[in-house]
């Protein structure tokens, strides 16, 4: 395959590795269903990278210089300015003005060689975005990201030690009726001390493929708020990994999914204890309608001489119609002997009981499973105090909710 830009175009050190990408996608072959680790869910049978193009959907940040795109996830206020020393542009300009920086971080968290769509993404990314926030630095309002289409994206946030940011990212399509691939890679670097709240919201046209590899390195007593919501798309897999590297580093983890018709939807994570006395806590929550399908696998590896790891993860599913169908798979590789680390996991109909208490009352059957579900939600939503986050995550499910009942 060719790389994005035009010879001489580019930076030395990116035309070099777009190139090598380039060679190695062309050596990788698509990822056979049930035949390689990882893809035991998603059928790929019916997908043909060569035969998808992009549509050239906008970005933009804080709302400004978009595109037409569908309703967005996240309307927050546009922000002020960040402060000095502090950058969000869109990669490909960061890399003619940054060089330097964009040639010390990219690449160095997601590093999988033997992944064709992390390749791809390496050879082909023509959009995504650079958020660098330099060491003790602060930026007290959120950064609002927005992108999407198909093609290959990418997103680079670092954060040196002890700064503070939050970021919030949507993927959106021009329309309904878009159909494609897209295929991200997000890295998140968070140095030692540093604060990173990262929230990534995913409502892709339901005739699109999505593929994702994300990674987070946090480092000693940093932390790592992350949040992803998946509502769009048709199918696909999307890896999240979060590697605590330092002593006292910690994180949490909040998903949500609400699949309906014949969405599929794979989830991958990874909580990597490699350092002693660090924290980790992921909870990730489904609600599927129609012959929606919904995939949660999910790992927490303690690394040896990790010794004081406290690891939870959750994940429970609401099938809300007799043929949906999700499965939920909690994995532990432990390396170290004083640690604690818990997991759960529950896929279930809606709890005829509730509905029959909930109709006693006089509440119409469409009002009480609304109810019942809300209340499912509300546990992830309360793991966020009052105030914009709550608020926001709050109104993406329910309108997200809306689609999905409508059926």
């Amino acid at each position: 395959m060719a790389s994005a830009a035009p010879a001489g175009t580019e930076p030395e050190f990116l035309a070099q590795r777009r190139e090598r990408a380039a060679q190695r996608a062309e050596k990788l072959e698509l990822p056979q269903f049930k035949g390689r680790p990882g893809w035991e869910f998603t059928d790929l049978s019916g997908l043909d990278l060569a035969a998808w193009g992009r549509d050239g959907a906008g970005m933009g940040s804080n709302g400004a210089g978009v595109d037409e795109v569908a309703a967005p996830l996240f309307e927050l206020e546009s922000a002020a300015d960040p402060p000095a020393g502090v950058i969000v542009a869109p990669l490909a300009q960061a890399v003619r003005e940054h060089p330097d920086l964009v040639e010390r971080h990219l690449g160095t968290i997601v590093t999988d060689e033997h992944d064709l769509f992390v390749a791809r993404n390496d050879a082909g990314w023509d959009r995504g975005w650079l958020v660098y926030v330099p060491a003790g630095a602060v930026v007290a309002e959120p950064l609002v990201l927005t992108g999407g289409g198909t093609g290959e994206h990418r997103t680079l946030i670092v954060l040196e030690e002890g700064a503070q940011a939050e970021v919030w990212e949507q993927w959106l399509s021009p329309s309904p009726q878009s159909a494609g691939v897209f295929n991200g890679v997000v890295e998140l670097a968070v140095g030692d001390g540093a604060r990173l709240r990262y929230i990534s919201g995913q409502d892709l046209s339901e005739r699109t493929w999505v593929f994702g590899s994300e990674r987070a390195v946090v480092g000693r007593d940093a932390a790592l708020d992350w949040v992803a919501l998946g509502f769009g798309s048709a199918s696909g897999r999307v890896r999240m990994e979060t590697r605590l590297g330092g002593p006292g580093a910690e994180a949490r983890v909040t998903g949500a999914y609400a699949p309906h018709a014949r969405q599929h939807i794979d989830f991958d994570t990874t909580q990597e204890h490699a350092a002693p006395n660090t924290t980790s806590d992921l909870a990730f929550r489904g609600v599927l309608q129609g012959r929606a399908n919904a995939v949660w696998k999910g790992n927490i590896i303690v690394d040896p001489g990790a010794q004081k790891t406290d690891a939870f993860q959750d994940s429970r599913n609401l099938l809300i119609s007799k043929r949906a169908h999700a499965d939920a798979i909690p994995g532990l590789e432990i390396q170290a002997n004083d640690v604690r680390c818990t997991h759960a996991a529950a896929v279930a109909q809606v709890d005829p009981e509730q509905l029959f208490y909930l109709r006693s009352r006089g509440l119409s059957v469409d009002v009480a499973k609304r109810l019942v579900i809300e209340g499912f939600l509300s546990a992830l939503v309360e793991r966020f105090h009052d105030g914009r986050v709550r608020e926001t995550v709050a109104l993406a499910l329910e309108r997200r909710l809306q689609v999905v009942l409508a059926d």
